[in-house]
């Protein structure tokens, strides 16, 4: 397998099975599905609805490879789980929540195979915002060449980009761009959450999520930590349209009061 779809998930069983409907379709095959499920008192995957469609895709030739991951040491650990299991090249990290498009990950495939950096993201896009436009939100830096290393810091202009991706901004700008996924940009990012494809080597070189035992068990930022990571030694790229969408449900991460990046201070 090229690629391996790698999903934590917590107490969700239809949104799981939402998210998992939409990898039946995509136009890109080659891929094994692995999922960390870390629900305490039920089993969301084993839930009909989560049955059905993993049935669909195990029909399909894809592999399912399902894990209890307990006791909850919090995201940064279950996305290093995750990371330990991939076997892939490429390895695209999928939160549990979302709605992808049938081109998404054949698009974030090629995109990483040409510029050999460090990730690519598909931004979510939450289109109960579609009538909420934000001009003051959507300036948007393209790579015009190859994507290349750079160092992103809190408290930079840099660092603003985060605003890119609020709402539903990247709708907005790839409608009035006419962007269409045969006519697809990258551009520079400060990070990107829930659909991001990293190569799978790049991503253990700089030691992947193993910084979890620094964090307390409720924490949030993982992502953007490891990205910023990336970025500094491989350069990385969010792509537009990301045909991505988010089911816009209540958080499973409630405090965000402990970012990644404000405990781990070295790699």
């Amino acid at each position: 397998m090229t690629v391996d779809i790698l999903i934590p998930t917590y107490c969700r069983p239809t949104a799981l099975a939402v998210t998992l409907t939409s990898l039946i379709a995509q136009t890109y095959r080659d891929f094994r599905v692995v999922i960390s499920d870390q629900t305490e008192d039920s089993n969301p995957v084993e839930s009909g609805e989560v049955q059905a469609v993993l049935r669909v895709l195990q029909s399909h030739g894809h592999v399912v490879d399902v894990y209890k991951n307990l006791p909850r040491r919090g995201i940064a650990q279950q996305r290093q789980f995750l990371l330990e299991q991939a076997k892939a090249t490429y390895a695209l990290f999928l939160d549990d929540d979302l709605i992808l498009e049938p081109f998404v990950v054949e698009k974030m495939l090629v995109a990483l195979q040409e510029e050999n950096c460090g990730f690519v993201g598909s931004a979510v896009i939450g289109l109960s915002f579609i009538n909420d436009i934000r001009p003051h939100e959507q300036k948007i830096e393209f790579w015009d060449g190859s994507v290349q290393p750079e160092v992103v810091k809190p408290d930079t202009p840099q660092w603003e980009r985060w605003r890119l991706h609020n709402a539903a901004n990247l709708y907005h700008i790839q409608k009035d761009l006419g962007l269409t996924p045969n006519r697809q940009r990258k551009y520079r990012v400060a990070w990107v959450g829930a659909c991001v494809m990293y190569d799978t080597e790049k991503l253990r070189s700089i030691g992947g999520y193993s910084f979890w035992q620094q964090l307390p068990s409720e924490h949030c930022g993982e992502d953007v930590l490891v990205q910023l990571r990336l970025m500094e030694l491989y350069g990385g790229c969010g792509i537009i349209p990301s045909g991505v969408y988010h089911q816009e449900l209540p958080t499973t991460i409630i405090d965000r009061s402990c970012p990644a990046n404000k405990y781990v201070v070295s790699g």
